[in-house]
């Protein structure tokens, strides 16, 4: 994609930038010439990405973060502050699927854990950024939540109602901090390969099913992370100006239906 310079003099935050769609996220985000702050628990992924970005000449800085942790969440952005002095864009994008055992089988900890970073690590990125945001009044936040959060089937007990929370969450604080010109929004992937969903894809090839992944979207396909990070790059930017308080599915039609493509009544 021909670089547009989007995001020209703007400072991002990205979690979960090991690989995947934050990854993707980053690369284009630099494309458009942001400065980068890149935060993720893996830090061997986080390195790489760092070394990919570097390569092409970006500004970039990484920090191992836990997101489930609120002190390494606001160590990461008081690092953007100290280097940049501003944060104009946060991409809470971290986030884990908790495995898909039956109800009964699932564990408290676990539940937790995904919540913990799935929604908190949200909230301790909002919480964290509001004040530099709404001192400058102007920002944008874009939170990766999920298909998963707006309909069943899409995700394990726990991963779908944490994806749901999240972008509930998405809307209160685009309420609190709309009357800022703090715009925050969420994007919604269908299914998508990354290294969050590796075991769904092994397993479909394993078992020669390949050609089913993707199956009950009206496209027909699975999606890819710079399709999911194009819409987000979308609602990081000026272009969105009037967007917020949204959930946007981007799932290839799998929220268009109740029923399965082609059977439409």
């Amino acid at each position: 994609m021909k670089q547009q310079g989007r995001l020209d003099g703007k400072v991002a935050v990205i979690t979960g930038a090991a690989g995947g769609i934050g990854r993707a996220v980053a690369e284009i985000f630099a494309e458009e010439n942001a400065k980068l702050i890149l935060g993720d628990v893996h830090e061997e992924g986080l390195r790489e990405t760092f070394d990919l970005l570097k390569q092409k000449g970006s500004a970039v800085t990484i920090k191992k973060t836990d997101v489930a942790m609120e002190r390494e969440v606001k160590e990461l952005l008081d690092l953007a502050m100290a280097e940049y002095g501003q944060v104009d864009i946060l991409c809470n994008n971290a986030g884990i699927t908790g495995g898909m055992a039956d109800l009964e089988a699932q564990d408290e900890n676990d539940w937790q854990r995904v919540f913990q970073v799935n929604v908190m690590g949200a909230v301790f990125g909002v919480k964290h950024v509001a004040k530099h945001m709404k001192a400058r009044r102007c920002g944008s936040i874009v939170n990766t939540a999920s298909v998963a959060g707006i309909r069943s089937g899409a995700g394990g007990n726990a991963y779908s109602a944490s994806k749901a929370a999240l972008i509930n969450f998405t809307r209160t604080a685009a309420c609190d901090l709309g009357g800022f010109n703090v715009r925050v929004n969420a994007v919604c992937p269908g299914l998508v390969e990354t290294g969050m969903t590796k075991p769904v894809f092994d397993y479909a090839r394993e078992k020669g099913k390949e050609e089913r992944l993707g199956y009950r979207c009206e496209l027909r396909r699975y999606g890819r992370p710079e399709e999911i990070a194009r819409a987000i790059l979308f609602l990081a930017s000026d272009e969105a100006s009037f967007v917020t308080g949204q959930a946007l599915p981007v799932d290839g039609g799998n929220t268009a239906s109740l029923n399965l493509p082609g059977m439409k009544f």
